[in-house]
């Protein structure tokens, strides 16, 4: 017996062919409705990279001033002007979202250390080991109390709400951070300008400029500038042979 095939949607019924066995077939099963979960985004929500900066941002600044534990997605989706469940399309989850912040935050300070240094071989053709040193303090201090400057601070403040997979992650990008400052270090030692062990030094400085972010005030009398020199001179002398 001959079977006609259905018409299609945009032929009329005699347009109907007979078929055979062979070619008489079911036709395919429509796609499976989309389930129910997170919805499709929406055109505002496609320019990815400027939105999660802005997330980043926002973020920074309120694990900073609140705290992790005490900021909601919901409050850094506000201050970024976007919708409640907004952060979800960029980040997997708030914690998702602290990690990132640290990252930004030392590819930001590792980026501004290349520009100073770069910065400082343009002005002087061989910087001095003190020159190098300035001028990585005062990029240092830049990245701790500068402008836009809440990334290193959460680091800071924040470090043990990190999973331990996040903190290698971090951990990663403050060696290469560090390790720039290593031989500079060590060649200030050997000229005997360097007061005590350059591995201890290191760690001093560090902690002294990191805490500088609990008490500076841009508004009060000393500039970046002038923490730069009081720093070199809290832990530089004059070489032995010189005085």
């Amino acid at each position: 017996m001959r079977i006609l095939k259905t018409p299609t949607a945009t032929q009329a019924p005699a347009e109907a062919e007979a078929c055979g066995p062979a070619d008489c077939v079911d036709a395919p099963a429509l796609p499976a409705a989309r389930g129910r979960g997170r919805p499709r985004k929406r055109p505002e929500e496609r320019d990815d990279g400027n939105r999660r900066q802005a997330l980043l941002r926002s973020a920074a600044r309120l694990f900073r001033l609140q705290g992790f534990a005490a900021t909601s997605t919901r409050d850094i989706a506000a201050a970024a002007g976007m919708q409640s469940g907004s952060p979800f399309y960029h980040f997997e989850s708030k914690q998702a979202l602290l990690g990132a912040v640290m990252l930004e935050g030392m590819q930001r300070a590792l980026a501004a250390q290349a520009a100073a240094l770069a910065a400082a071989a343009s002005v002087h053709a061989e910087p001095t080991p003190r020159q190098t040193l300035r001028a990585l303090v005062r990029n240092h201090l830049e990245v701790l109390l500068g402008p836009e400057s809440d990334f290193i601070p959460v680091m800071l403040y924040e470090w043990r709400s990190l999973s331990p997979q996040q903190r290698l992650a971090v951990n990663a990008l403050r060696r290469e951070y560090e390790a720039v400052w290593v031989p500079v270090l060590q060649a200030l030692f050997a000229a005997r300008m360097l007061r005590g062990d350059p591995s201890l030094a290191r760690l001093m400085i560090f902690g002294a400029l990191n805490w500088a972010v609990q008490w500076f005030d841009p508004a009060g009398r000393a500039s970046l500038d002038e923490l730069t020199e009081a720093a070199l001179d809290l832990f530089l002398q004059e070489p032995l042979d010189e005085r």
